[in-house]
């Protein structure tokens, strides 16, 4: 009798599998709307200051060739995602925190900052168990590292120049 319940579980997490990866294409394609090269410009470089900087941690300037670096560590893709989403949230928050609300590109930034939070409460229900330790030390050092942890000056487009990359190189197969 448990045998003829075994494959209706099988499809039932298949399914939901499937329905999750749905809602995260969604978030995904709404992300690349909104990271689209044109409104990267205009909101976080030609409504700044010619060469302001936002002060980040070292490892929330994630950039192609770290995701790579860890593919080749045989990172799996799931865990290379946690990390996009856990440093760009971070660094959404910092751009944030220097905006006035009355800012041309307050606006944009919080958008931004609320489609990674529908993101990351996709992979709340990752079990950070199944995160590579590899992954999860990034994650903590540059998320919960004390005042004491290098600290880069980094242009806010650069930001998100590299959110922009790293997410076709995540997503691009994935959610076309």
């Amino acid at each position: 009798m448990q045998l003829g319940y075994a494959p209706v579980f099988y499809l039932a997490a298949v399914l939901g599998l499937e329905a999750a990866m749905q809602r995260e294409c969604t978030i995904i394609q709404a992300l690349q709307d909104k990271l689209a090269y044109q409104r990267r410009l205009q909101y976080m470089k030609h409504n700044f200051p010619i060469n302001y900087t936002v002060n980040v941690h070292f490892q929330e300037v994630l950039r192609p060739a770290n995701i790579t670096s860890l593919r080749v560590q045989r990172v799996g893709e799931p865990s290379l995602r946690f990390l996009w989403v856990s440093v760009n949230v971070q660094v959404l928050k910092k751009v944030l925190a220097v905006l006035p609300e009355k800012h041309p590109s307050w606006e944009y930034a919080r958008d931004l900052f609320h489609l990674f939070e529908h993101l990351e409460e996709e992979y709340n229900s990752y079990d950070q168990g199944n995160v590579d330790a590899l992954v999860w030390d990034v994650v903590e050092q540059g998320l919960f590292a004390n005042a004491g942890s290098s600290w880069k000056a980094v242009r806010p487009k650069a930001l998100l120049d590299n959110c922009a990359k790293v997410m076709w190189l995540l997503y691009g197969a994935l959610c076309e």
